[in-house]
């Protein structure tokens, strides 16, 4: 099992479920736990009887709303203490520096900081970096149409006090309006389709999740995968 966080104030569900759907077509048993505030997939995310917590599965993919720790999920999966979740990838969307501990996140196999430029995320983000004790090797996953020298510059400068060691490469998601409207409209009808995504917000999504399973041997699962998805039949 590989754990991956995803951490910043910025709202990241859409990214996590649509690289979820991207493991899923190629036989891969995700989970993605929203540790966030808001919990915003308890929303978009259909299920049937919602309650506090819950474990719902979504087009292949189980996801938990409400939980705190492992320890929480195992509990309600009836998985034993000492026993290993039976998924491939565990996605651990987090707004707050508490989820760094209860899901040991130094620990994952990878993280990504993820944020636009609007004040609120940048603001959001850096707080809950300053949570971070020990330092940290992280990725960063910036959304922004046209993505300036200056723009991570400043970011790299208001976040110097963080204990963190940033990757020197940077994944870029060139987001649309059109974007979000196929998004938007994907809640609308309970389907995760990326056929009318634009091919840029595509191809950040595949680069990102070929480095996610960074194994030579899914290439080719991935390569058919895309086709269907350059076909339109995804």
């Amino acid at each position: 099992m590989q754990t991956i966080g995803f951490i910043g104030g910025y709202d990241k569900s859409n990214l996590i479920i649509y690289i979820a759907k991207i493991l899923s077509t190629i036989q891969k048993r995700v989970l993605i736990i929203d540790s966030t505030a808001l919990q915003k997939t308890k929303y978009i995310v259909p299920t049937m009887a919602p309650s506090k917590t819950y474990v719902t599965n979504y087009e292949d993919i189980d996801i938990a709303v409400g939980f705190y720790s492992y320890e929480a999920i195992k509990s309600y999966l009836g998985v034993s203490e000492h026993e290993a979740l039976a998924y491939d990838y565990v996605f651990i969307d987090i707004d707050s520096p508490e989820a760094f501990e209860a899901f040991n996140i130094k620990s994952a196999n990878k993280n990504y900081f993820v944020t636009n430029f609007d004040t609120y995320s940048i603001k959001r983000g850096i707080e809950i970096l300053s949570g971070i004790t020990e330092p940290m090797t992280i990725k960063k996953i910036f959304f922004s149409k046209n993505m300036t020298k200056e723009e991570d510059e400043y970011f790299n400068y208001i976040s110097l006090g963080a204990k963190v060691n940033w990757e020197e490469e940077k994944i870029y998601f060139p987001f649309e309006q059109g974007d979000e409207s196929v998004i938007i409209e994907n809640q609308i009808v309970r389907k995760i389709k990326l056929k009318k995504l634009s091919k840029m917000y595509k191809d950040s999504l595949v680069y990102l999740t070929e480095e996610i399973l960074d194994n030579p041997k899914e290439n080719s699962k991935l390569e058919k995968m895309v086709k269907q998805m350059e076909k339109g039949a995804i």
